[in-house]
């Protein structure tokens, strides 16, 4: 899902451009993947340490299809049923992974691992609300998970409460210290809050962490953009991208500077006044 960012009911001209930016900002928490742009998993991670989906469309239907006979032969198992779950998001196949781990949370309906997999995949299939009471049961406050404070930040700032969004991150920051996609979801969280100083800063420590992937870049671009660093904003484009994707990329970002009007209605994203020099959460 491509989670767009809130702009004022004039800069429509903007907004249609920015749909248009090749790195469309993603918001990175539910497995964080909330809808068919991102995946969950495939950013913050789980709970415990998951082993890789395959690569690629073919070898993943077939994992999946793989994984689906087992579920149907023991749909008590545990580990097989949250693997199958893991494919089928993975193909954006939501609804049917939030019906398969519906169906294992019936089984398990206090184990925090299987809850926090339910409400990732709720939050993929856009059930925010669900999601949100879900993943409030999947940890506790005297053993709070990261992965899961960034997802409730995700659906936080899906539901327009960024405010809310980016004290989950926070907390989340304090458990797993520079974790990239915690920090990317918070830089993409200032930036929906219009405090795009903020923004940048988070986004280029989530962009320096190792495990950072080009998605987190691709976010850092947009933000970049969005401040009128279109040069800096190019150059990590097209670290990521092949090469007609990338040349693609570049032609839409002159495109935003050809238009007089685009960069004043950007900059009507940031709030008046002098930037407070953001810093990064710390643990403890």
């Amino acid at each position: 899902m491509r989670f767009r960012l809130s702009m004022s009911p004039t800069s429509g001209a903007a907004r249609r451009r920015l749909r248009a930016w090749p790195a469309t900002v993603v918001i990175l928490g539910l497995g964080l993947g909330l809808g068919a742009c991102s995946k969950m998993n495939d950013v913050t991670g789980s709970i415990g340490r998951e082993t890789a989906l395959p690569q690629g469309d073919a070898a993943l239907r077939q994992y999946a299809e793989q994984a689906g006979r087992r579920y149907d032969a023991n749909p008590r198992d545990k580990a097989n049923t949250l693997t199958y779950a893991r494919a089928l998001r993975a193909l954006s196949r939501h609804s049917e992974a939030v019906a398969v781990l519906q169906g294992l949370a019936i089984h398990y309906p206090h184990d925090h691992e299987v809850l926090g997999a339910f409400g990732k995949s709720l939050a993929d299939a856009g059930r925010l609300a669900e999601a949100a009471d879900v993943l409030t049961r999947a940890h506790s406050p005297e053993r709070p998970n990261w992965s899961i404070l960034n997802a409730q930040g995700s659906v936080a700032d899906q539901l327009g409460d960024h405010e809310k969004a980016q004290g989950y991150y926070v907390a989340a920051l304090k458990i797993a210290p520079n974790e990239p996609s915690a920090l990317s979801n918070l830089g993409l969280s200032y930036a929906m809050a219009k405090r795009l100083p903020e923004a940048e800063e988070h986004l280029r420590l989530a962009a320096q962490q190792r495990g950072a992937d080009r998605r987190v870049r691709q976010n850092l671009s947009m933000v970049l953009a969005l401040r009128g660093k279109f040069s800096e904003a190019e150059e990590i484009a097209r670290r990521d991208l092949p090469p007609a994707e990338a040349a693609s990329s570049v032609a839409s970002i002159r495109a935003m500077i050809a238009q007089s009007n685009t960069w004043r209605e950007i900059q009507k994203l940031e709030p008046p006044g002098p930037a407070r020099k953001p810093r990064a959460p710390r643990a403890g």
